[in-house]
């Protein structure tokens, strides 16, 4: 028997798509004014339709069917590329080998259920369709088909697909929008972060054709904003969710630089801050948070940061090359920046009220482990802490003053002590919203004001993980699903939120992954060596493990991921026994 994988060709890129009907896609374009109209549903780069050019597909013949046990998966090659050659159930299936998301080889994920789990942030994919199923990240897989002839398998791929490693899923497209109002909108999204290009993105993957406008105060399109820690001199076009084309293809209207000042529920209406009104049919509010300040003597000196944008990140890297650097709170925007900074500044200093980073997150023993590290780079810790006073000369930064009496030399001192939620515009609106300032929806991100859905960093929702307690998770991954369930709630669909956390970190080119929820965990089971930096680190809270930390462990994290998401309970006795059975559904 033969397996042969066929990877659909993709149609060709028109050379100029077609536009909003003022020709961009920027603000205030049309109204939805209820006439028929028409759009059609685009592809990129697979198109349903095979094979328009020979000479861009490839045939390989990748292995014997009998090299694969069901649950196994193999990388192979095709001359000009590679894919993913994955077999369960009895049946072959073949996509791309590379998650689109941070090009994570998925052959080190996790493969359940007809889904693969990338080894990396969590991200997961239909192994028979491609389509992401969990995020980060915003690109399916290509899915290649796969025949079987004479006992051996033979993968056919077209070289764009193979080379590209991502799909875009297929989106409706508004064409033709005769009548339109300026200060009227179907869907208005008040923020431009994950949560809401996901959730505009999957409305043009359902199919819907309104207008769809997001606004945001950013002046940049949507970026990745974890970015800006880890890569602090990248530029906005450089971590650009999507390019500006991508916005003028689908109809989906950006304002930056736009500051909604007010929420009117009763007629529906956006009042922005320069006075400009806009009436909505739905409503997501993904505004995200904002970074506290310090507040102490001296906080309006110059050179003292929130690292909040592109331009922020890139002034601070410009300021600290050969300087001192102050970084205030052991956070993982400040421990991120202290690292990316190391290698470039004169000094770098980290003052935290805590006695060790992150001991509420990840317990005392990681914490430690963590700090070592950072101290044999050189990074040196002033603890349990703070900043009394921030002194200037000639207006500018010069020294950092502890409560401590210790006096530090600073040029740049970056505030990283935590955030709150950007919720303080819709306090007189009616949405509920809790005594932290946070916005309190259901499972399907319904606040309760029937066609207002909230999602991101601002909201607290029940996390089924967790006995439906509700939480606020300010995680990447959870942006992302908040915006795709919001998005298929306002088409109906009755879709309710049920995911499992998934973040991570990197640190002087290390990475700790997390999975789960471990708010109030009563003890930490370590595997491995915290000195080596190589463990797996299990958060429990009486019998149960509710959360996973590693470094260099890959893919376990995944791995309970995957069993957590598949309703399963993990003991701590089997974690304390080095039982690994419930890794493959044998245990609780």
């Amino acid at each position: 028997v033969e397996v042969k994988i066929e990877v659909v060709i993709p149609e060709k890129e028109r050379s100029k798509e077609e536009m909003s009907p003022n020709g961009k896609a920027s603000p205030l374009i049309y109204k939805v004014n209820g006439t028929a109209r028409h759009y059609h549903l685009e592809e990129h780069p697979i198109a349903s339709n095979p094979y328009h050019n020979p000479k861009d597909v490839v045939e390989a013949s990748v292995c014997h069917v009998k090299d694969l046990e069901n649950g196994q998966m193999r990388e192979v090659d095709l001359g000009c590329g590679k894919a993913l050659l994955i077999k369960e159930g009895g049946e072959f299936h073949a996509v791309g080998h590379k998650c689109p998301h941070y090009g994570a080889p998925l052959v080190k994920g996790v493969l359940s259920k007809g889904r693969v789990r990338c080894p990396w942030h969590g991200a997961c994919f239909s192994i028979s369709t491609g389509d992401i199923e969990d995020f980060p990240g915003l690109d399916s897989l290509p899915r290649f088909q796969v025949k079987i002839e004479k006992e051996k398998v033979y993968i056919r791929a077209s070289k764009q697909a193979l080379q590209t490693q991502r799909r875009t899923k297929m989106m409706a497209k508004c064409i033709s929008l005769s009548n339109y109002n300026l200060s009227s909108t179907n869907v208005l999204i008040i923020g431009a972060g994950a949560a809401g290009l996901v959730c505009a993105e999957t409305l043009r993957q359902e199919g819907f054709s309104d207008r769809i406008v997001m606004c945001t105060m950013d002046r940049h399109l949507p970026y990745d904003r974890p970015k800006l820690s880890k890569s602090m001199d990248s530029h906005p076009e450089q971590i650009a969710l999507r390019p500006k084309e991508f916005f003028c293809t689908y109809d989906i209207e950006v304002l930056t630089e736009m500051q909604v000042a007010a929420v009117d529920i009763k007629n529906k209406t956006a009042v922005f801050k320069d006075g400009f009104k806009m009436e909505y049919n739905k409503l997501l509010i993904a505004t995200g948070n904002t970074p506290k300040a310090l507040s102490c003597k001296g906080k309006e000196v110059e050179n003292v940061f929130n690292i909040r944008t592109p331009e922020d990140a890139n002034r601070v890297v410009k300021l600290a090359t050969s300087k001192n650097v102050v970084i205030v709170g052991a956070s993982f925007l400040g421990m991120e920046v202290a690292a990316y900074l190391k290698e470039r500044a004169h000094s770098v200093s980290v003052v935290e009220l805590e006695e060790v980073p992150f001991k509420k997150f990840f317990g005392e023993r990681v914490g430690r482990a963590v700090m070592k590290m950072f101290e044999t780079n050189r990074v040196k810790f002033y603890m349990q802490t703070e900043v009394s006073e921030l002194r200037e000369q000639e207006g500018k930064l010069k020294e950092v003053v502890l409560k401590s009496g210790k006096v530090l030399r600073a040029d740049v001192c970056v505030v990283g002590v935590g955030a709150v939620p950007a919720t303080g515009f819709l306090k007189q609106s009616g949405i509920n919203i809790d005594s932290k300032g946070f916005i309190i929806v259901n499972k399907m991100m319904q606040t309760n004001i029937p066609g207002v859905f909230a999602a991101g960093d601002a909201v607290t929702f029940p996390l089924a993980l967790r006995n439906n307690k509700k939480v606020n998770i300010p995680h990447w991954q959870m942006a992302h699903m908040h915006g795709r369930i919001a998005a298929l709630n306002m088409l109906a669909h009755g879709m309710e939120i049920s995911t499992v956390p998934y973040l991570w970190t990197a640190m002087f080119g290390k990475s700790i992954r997390y999975a789960g929820h471990g708010e109030g965990f009563d003890d930490v089971v370590i595997q491995g060596d915290l000195d080596e930096l190589k463990f797996v680190a299990f958060y429990t809270k009486s019998d149960e493990v509710v959360a996973v930390a590693s470094m260099n462990y890959d893919p376990i994290v995944s791995k309970v991921a995957e069993v957590l998401a598949a309703g399963r309970t993990i003991r701590k006795r089997d974690v304390e026994t080095g039982d690994m059975s419930w890794l493959t559904g044998k245990g609780s």
